[in-house]
């Protein structure tokens, strides 16, 4: 952990003044990417995957399956059966948990969606919307299993309305997705589900293939390879963002919330050892007992070692003197998740102009917006949260202007559409405005 002290220093230590997303591998990624594609680059090596993709379709898939992912496939598509079998196999708890979380977050977008509706009626005839036909929703798999990713990136999709979710996700050993995984598809109502992940399933996305529908738009997060994908795919599609690695800042004034922030920092920086976290606080007792509970705790924690790599290289812990001090660095870093522990958290959270989401109450816990509370858990992360927003069921909307031409608009403002195309030399757009207005 660094432990910085003074807003000056903590201003600066908090800085985001870097080129976003740069890509760092490791000496032995870059060795086997050499070995398997003749280039360390992974920017290089996720461009020619794409193009293979694009040109050559379900075969090309097939053959990256079998290179990256070390599983032969003859079907890329998982059957409704198959998907139907695997809600079957999930305990009665599980299944009641992941449905509960189905049910709040379909209900919390569709709330949003149709306030939005109430409000755009108010910009009709001349701007009109319309929902997305088709979206993609990437969920990472091998070796994890990530349901929660699947309601949080296709609910918000449904509650708009799209027409078609499908979504693609990497075979584990045995070439298969995890049922935890299909389930949640089945609870979620996606409507196809492919086998096939990484930088090539983002393809298959943008481009289609024999078997995948090419998508408007693509959500999820995903590693650094299919996160070079989304990038050099946006424009042939839409995509959600470029989330990069989980972070966390809490602010705290009082000692009495130390076990409530040790927690949050555990349980961030048991995301993988590039998550972010930051303790803000204007109190030295806190900050003292924070670091003697997460000494004290990490050794009984599953994944230990990743906790401590993580919090050992990525945790910044800034001692301020007010509250003040402490919600600018906040708004500076603009985090993706921001945890409010104080007596006056929802006053705190009123004058919050930057995050993603933002925890308030007497138990501000990122895990249940994660898993539960109904907004999206697909946040801005590195800094973005200053731009752009969580998902949500506006994100699957487009806006679409429409300009009705009478005789009465010619008359009144066609002599100043020729003037300007006039001063701008486009003679074209001069002689059309003044056709249109001798028409009349």
């Amino acid at each position: 952990m660094k432990h910085v002290k003074g807003y000056e220093e903590s201003k600066a230590i908090l800085s985001r003044k870097v080129i976003p997303h740069q890509i760092v591998v490791s000496p032995n990624l870059k060795m086997t990417l050499m070995n398997m594609f003749g280039t360390d680059s992974v920017e290089k090596v996720v461009s020619l995957l794409l193009e293979k993709v694009r040109l050559n379709g379900d075969s090309a898939l097939r053959d990256l399956n079998k290179k990256i992912e070390r599983v032969d496939l003859v079907n890329l598509e998982v059957s409704k059966d198959e998907i139907n079998a695997a809600a079957q196999h999930l305990t009665p708890e599980l299944s009641e948990a992941l449905k509960t979380a189905s049910e709040r977050v379909y209900a919390f977008h569709k709330r949003q969606f149709e306030a939005w509706c109430l409000g755009a009626q108010a910009m009709a005839p001349e701007t009109v919307y319309r929902i997305l036909d088709s979206v993609g929703v990437y969920v990472p798999g091998g070796t994890a299993k990530y349901p929660s990713t699947v309601l949080m990136t296709a609910l918000p999709a449904k509650a708009a309305g799209v027409r078609q979710v499908i979504m693609c996700s990497p075979p584990g050993k045995d070439g298969k997705i995890a049922d935890i995984t299909l389930a949640a598809a089945h609870i979620a109502g996606v409507d196809r589900v492919f086998v096939t992940g990484g930088a090539q399933a983002i393809a298959a996305m943008a481009f289609g293939t024999e078997s995948i529908p090419a998508v408007d738009k693509i959500c999820g997060p995903g590693n650094v390879f299919v996160m070079e994908a989304k990038k050099q795919v946006f424009g042939t599609v839409d995509i959600d963002g470029l989330q990069g690695p989980s972070e966390v800042l809490i602010i705290a004034d009082s000692p009495v919330y130390a076990e409530g922030c040790a927690a949050e920092l555990l349980a961030q920086a048991e995301h993988d050892v590039h998550a972010k976290t930051v303790l803000i606080s204007t109190s030295e007792e806190l900050v003292d007992k924070v670091f003697e509970i997460i000494r004290r705790q990490i050794a009984t924690l599953s994944r230990s070692e990743i906790i401590e790599q993580s919090l050992t290289n990525n945790c910044i812990v800034c001692m301020v003197d007010s509250i003040d001090q402490a919600i600018s660095l906040s708004d500076s870093y603009a985090p993706e998740h921001l945890c409010v522990f104080s007596a006056d958290s929802i006053a705190i959270s009123k004058r919050i102009r930057n995050a993603g989401c933002v925890f308030v109450g007497e138990c501000p816990t990122v895990a249940v917006g994660d898993y539960i509370a109904g907004p999206s858990h697909a946040l801005p992360t590195s800094g973005t949260a200053r731009f752009s927003s969580p998902l949500n069921a506006t994100d699957f909307v487009r806006l679409m202007n429409v300009v009705n031409v009478d005789g009465n608009m010619i008359k009144e403002l066609g002599v100043h559409a020729y003037n300007i195309a006039c001063a701008e030399g486009l003679t074209a757009h001069a002689k059309s405005a003044l056709v249109s207005y001798k028409v009349r």
